[in-house]
C-alpha cells in the first residue's frame, strides 16, 4: 500500500483548514485516512505558532514506514527540522512568454537603429 501524508481539507467556503493525514494514495483528498497527525491553518499570520501543528513522533513513525509527504508537508517538515531542505529549481518560471521576447526583440531592434 503506498502512503502519503498530506492535507485534508475543512472549514467553510473561503475559510480552509486542513488537517495533516496519514492515508492510502488511492483514497480521495478529504477521504479516509488512517491518522490524523496535526493541522495546518493558512488564515493565521505566518509567523503564528498555530499555524502549523504537527505530532512529530507520529510523523516520523510514519516516515520510517515509508509514507511519503506532498510538497507542501515536506514543507512543513523541513521547517521544523525533520527532514533535510530539498533543493528546488524551476528555470522556467522566470523566463518571459512569447509575446514578450517579441516585444523586447522589436524595442532592441528600434534603439539599435
Amino acid at each position: 500500500m503506498s502512503m502519503k501524508i498530506r492535507l485534508a481539507r475543512g472549514g467553510s467556503k473561503k475559510r480552509p483548514y486542513y488537517a495533516i493525514v496519514a492515508s492510502d494514495s488511492r483514497m480521495p483528498r478529504d477521504g479516509r485516512f488512517l491518522e490524523k497527525l496535526g493541522t495546518y491553518n493558512p488564515l493565521l499570520a505566518k509567523d503564528s505558532e498555530d499555524r502549523v501543528k504537527m505530532n512529530m513522533e507520529r510523523v516520523q513513525y510514519w516516515l520510517d514506514q515509508g509514507a511519503q509527504p506532498t510538497d507542501r508537508v515536506a514543507r512543513f517538515l523541513e521547517a521544523a527540522g525533520a527532514r533535510p531542505k530539498a533543493a528546488r529549481n524551476n528555470p522556467k518560471q522566470a523566463v518571459p512568454g512569447k509575446k514578450a521576447t517579441e516585444r523586447a526583440k522589436e524595442k532592441a531592434a528600434k534603439a539599435a537603429e
